[in-house]
């Protein structure tokens, strides 16, 4: 299937711009390492919930919430319809039987605008995904499909990978893992993770060796462990 991976609203500030408004602003520069460093393990999903193509590039959205009961994928297909442009729609399902979403799915939501998806769940198409280039974060692959039977509501919280997502959440996603910034600390996180990456620049290979010596050897023996 041929595809148009360009969002209708692709010439838009929002689509556009790590800067533009939102609760995302400048999140696309942060690694989730450094976000996990300030946030903790309870704001970072766990590793079933990964890129399935790679390598994966880094993706930075409001979370826009959706709940599906095992089986069914209704309110994700309803979803790709009502999310806004730079949104990372979010799942919860923990459904490893049938598939949320296949290669159409999710090239409608490529195309209007939509950032990733972040699934508790499964797809299928994988290859069209890939070939599209839109980010997926999810728990597998199946062949199978969902049933389109059950309505829940949107925009509620849910829980994806061990984590509670609120919408409006500022969702995080690389390589490394998938990371939630709750949009009431976005601003705080966002200065904090700035701030850290500046000084991780600034210092050199050697001094952090320097340093880190010194604390390794403090501990080992705060510890009693003798050379």
């Amino acid at each position: 299937m041929t595809t148009d991976a360009t969002s209708p609203d692709a010439t838009s500030p929002d689509a556009t711009s790590p800067d533009s408004a939102g609760p995302d602003t400048g999140f696309s520069a942060i690694p989730t390492t450094t976000l996990a460093d300030l946030l903790g393990r309870a704001q970072v999903m766990d590793i079933g919930v990964r890129p399935l193509w790679g390598p994966a590039p880094r993706v930075a959205g409001p979370a826009f919430t959706v709940s599906c009961p095992p089986g069914d994928n209704l309110m994700l297909h309803a979803a790709i319809h009502r999310a806004d442009p730079g949104s990372v729609v979010v799942v919860e399902s923990g459904d490893l039987d049938h598939a949320l979403a296949g290669g159409n799915v999710c090239a409608v939501a490529q195309r209007r605008g939509v950032a990733a998806f972040v699934l508790d769940g499964l797809i299928r198409d994988l290859a069209e995904v890939r070939e599209a280039g839109f980010p997926v974060h999810a728990r597998g692959v199946i062949p199978i499909p969902g049933a389109k039977a059950v309505v829940r509501p949107l925009g509620e919280r849910v829980r994806c990978g061990g984590v509670d997502v609120d919408p409006g959440d500022v969702v995080v996603a690389d390589e490394e893992g998938v990371v939630v910034v709750p949009a009431a600390r976005s601003a705080e996180i966002l200065a904090a993770a700035r701030a850290k990456l500046a000084k991780e620049a600034a210092e050199s290979l050697d001094s952090w060796e320097r340093a880190h010596r010194a604390r390794i050897d403090e501990l080992l023996a705060l510890h009693g462990h003798q050379d």
